[in-house]
């Protein structure tokens, strides 16, 4: 949040209304959604990854059950990371 008002503060004090570029803003506003996005996807990913671990070390029995859960649940955060990545290219 204070990062995303000190990026944006600063042009819009700099410059009057008329001679600012059209897209600083949205481009701006593009870049920080993706470095969002992937903070949250890798937060998110690590998370599923130590659960895993921690239930594999519980459980040796079923690891290849937990293993293969984790892999899917990665695999649909990733997914869902790339299409937020997409729509921030499209945006900016």
């Amino acid at each position: 949040m204070v990062v995303g008002v000190l990026a944006l503060a600063t042009p819009a004090m700099a410059q009057d209304a008329a001679a600012a570029p059209a897209g600083t803003n949205i481009l701006t506003g593009a870049a920080i959604g993706a470095g969002l996005i992937m903070l949250g996807a890798g937060f998110g990913i690590s998370r599923i990854g130590s659960a895993a671990v921690e239930s594999m070390a519980r459980q040796p029995e079923v690891a290849g059950n937990i293993q293969t859960g984790m892999i899917i649940s990665a695999a649909l955060i990733e997914g869902a990371t790339f299409f937020a990545l997409i729509v921030c290219m499209i945006a900016g």
